[in-house]
């Protein structure tokens, strides 16, 4: 990425584009190269290093959303968890509304600290190739531990919903593994 490009493309000057990229940097989203900026590639251990805190966020969203969820908010996690349930489409479509339901955990968890640690965290996961939902059968291993957090959370069980969501996170974990060793050996 080139500054002046950008900058171009946006219709502005080189000085808001330069800061963006500078805090793009700071975030470890964006890499320096002998070509300019790049989009960061992370590491086998960062990518355990970001499934770790994500288990420990998540887990820590989901025991607050048992704690704080508004009745509203419970028919929210419902309405998205049946979105990701009736999927049927392509792994990006899985990958979409798993993200409105954990989207709805955070805000039933009712922490802007913590809301704002997860959007931190997943805009680095989104430097990741491709979605764990095109690895066979996790999308239905997903659909269970979902029920799972949500069953957790109506029943305003906080460590349940902890529990259930750190499980969830090391499922995913464990096909985001399955998936860096298949591109490896691409």
């Amino acid at each position: 990425m080139r500054e002046e490009e950008i900058a171009a493309s946006l219709g502005v000057s080189r000085t808001p584009v330069r800061e963006a990229f500078a805090r793009l940097q700071e975030r470890g989203l964006l890499d320096n190269s002998s070509a300019g900026l790049t989009v960061a590639k992370l590491s086998r251990p960062q990518v355990m290093e970001l499934y770790a805190m994500r288990a420990k966020l998540e887990a820590a969203a989901a025991a607050f959303a048992a704690e704080n969820a508004s009745p509203g908010e419970i028919v929210s996690l419902r309405h998205a968890a049946s979105l990701f349930d009736v999927q049927t489409g392509s792994p990006g479509d899985f990958a979409r509304a798993n993200t409105l339901f954990h989207e709805a955990i955070y805000e039933a968890a009712h922490n802007r600290y913590l809301m704002r640690m997860l959007e931190d965290l997943n805009d680095s996961l989104a430097l990741l190739p491709d979605t764990t939902f095109s690895v066979p059968g996790r999308a239905d291993a997903a659909k269970t531990e979902h029920r799972a957090i949500l069953d957790a959370i109506e029943k305003r069980d906080p460590v349940s919903a902890e529990t259930a969501a750190s499980t969830h996170i090391r499922n995913a974990l464990n096909g985001r593994l399955k998936l860096l060793f298949s591109i490896e050996q691409k």
